[in-house]
């Protein structure tokens, strides 16, 4: 079968499973992707998430993963929003969710139709493929860019001159030579305004991001209290920061996601405080069945919806975050605690 053949048979597969990008590189990384991960990781600016330590030379080079790897072919979909999400900020008595985790969790969704789209690919071809989506050390966004879906723009997230900064990405690994698409190059230019927004100063320098200042990072990832410097600056936000996303001129090239699932619940594009306040255990795990939120536990779900509350200025609150003071989990009788302060 010649090449102009299986790529584009396999380019059928990937717009028939509903992905919207796909570009080709080869199995391995410049040298400075490694350094740079070095120095990140040297300096501590991973907070908690050991795993990336851990994993740090299977992650600076995709061989070391699988040494007859020869080309990877990535593959992005487009979670955009049907509106700029930062004004749901405004709204105090609501949270604020990141975009991609309004309605399914993106892995359940994207690791089903790269499966597919990667065993009809080796079927055809005689080719052993592996595929990964977030949850093995691969570099997605450092690929994507040398593959040439986007480049990984100041605030460190790929950026995509068609669909702006919501793009979802999945990897097939390959044993296959294929030809390689050209690397994107930066289009940030002067333009500085994902750093600017950041209500945490989380990136040190451009293309730096430091996690442990990152509300994603705070509010996903971190397990125990929130630091109190970053309390107030969290404002609304319950699960995620869009904030440097949302904020890159070139969304205004991006579309709404075609994926159903991918498009947001409205109760959690609007979700009311005091309705998430009051979820049990049970009750949270239901609400978010088949959510990336169900993910980080009640507990520390509940401690960033009780630091919102302090955050709102709503009266009407105050008896609610009450109810925790007797929490049996400490991290939420103290964000409880917190927010009763506030009023």
């Amino acid at each position: 079968m010649s090449m102009e053949k299986i790529l584009s048979d396999l380019r059928k597969d990937v717009q028939e499973y509903g992905f919207d990008a796909m570009a080709i590189c080869p199995a391995h990384l410049p040298d400075h992707i490694a350094e740079n991960l070095a120095t990140f990781l040297g300096d501590k600016r991973h907070g908690s998430m050991a795993w990336m330590e851990e994993t740090a030379a299977r992650r600076a080079d995709p061989r070391t993963l699988w040494p007859e790897a020869k080309s990877v072919i990535m593959l992005a979909m487009n979670y955009g929003p049907d509106d700029n999400p930062l004004p749901q900020l405004q709204r105090k008595s609501e949270g604020t969710i990141s975009v991609y985790a309004q309605n399914r969790d993106y892995h359940d969704i994207i690791k089903g139709k790269l499966k597919t789209v990667a065993g009809r690919f080796a079927s055809r071809n005689k080719a052993d493929v592996k595929v990964f989506v977030d949850t093995a050390p691969v570099m997605e966004k450092p690929l994507a860019a040398q593959a040439g879906l986007g480049w990984q723009g100041k605030h460190t997230n790929l950026v995509s001159r068609e669909f702006g900064s919501w793009l979802f990405l999945g990897s097939i690994f390959t044993d296959m030579d294929l030809p390689s698409d050209t690397p994107e190059i930066d289009h940030c230019g002067s333009c500085r305004a994902c750093l600017d927004i950041c209500p945490t100063n989380a990136f040190p320098a451009p293309y730096q991001l430091d996690a442990r200042r990152c509300i994603s990072y705070l509010t996903i990832e971190h397990k125990g209290p929130i630091p109190q410097e970053f309390r107030t600056a969290m404002g609304n936000r319950i699960y995620g920061c869009d904030d440097c996303l949302a904020v890159c001129p070139w969304n205004k090239f991006a579309a709404e996601a075609r994926e159903a699932k991918l498009q947001a619940r409205a109760d959690l594009k609007h979700p009311d405080l005091a309705f998430l306040a009051g979820l049990d255990d049970a009750a949270f795990r239901k609400h978010f069945s088949g959510s990336p939120i169900k993910r980080i536990g009640r507990d520390r779900f509940l401690r960033n919806v009780l630091i919102a509350i302090g955050n709102s200025g709503d009266p009407d609150l105050a008896e609610t975050a009450r109810t925790h003071l007797t929490d049996p989990d400490p991290v939420v009788r103290d964000a409880a605690e917190w927010a009763l302060d506030q009023f």
